[in-house]
């Protein structure tokens, strides 16, 4: 059986305030995804709609400063969703 790890992380996204303001929400998206790759130490990372939908929020411009991520890996593969 596949041994679990589960984490709750708060992802920084200043880094994608720094984009032009219409790139800003999927450069935050990618600060996620490369964040639990290098911290869980995975091979992919599925994001959960209520991650999306948080960056989403606001419109492309307005992301928010940080999230707060629950993370799971199984067989290398996390899975991450709102905390």
């Amino acid at each position: 059986m596949a041994e679990e790890l589960s984490r709750v992380y708060v992802i920084p996204l200043r880094k994608a305030k720094i984009k032009p303001r219409v790139r800003r929400a999927n450069a935050a998206v990618k600060i996620i995804q490369e964040f639990l790759l290098r911290h869980m130490k995975a091979g992919e990372v599925k994001l959960d709609s209520t991650i999306n939908e948080a960056v989403w929020e606001r419109g492309a411009h307005g992301i928010p400063s940080r999230v707060k991520v629950k993370a799971t890996k199984i067989d290398n593969v996390v899975r991450a969703s709102l905390a």
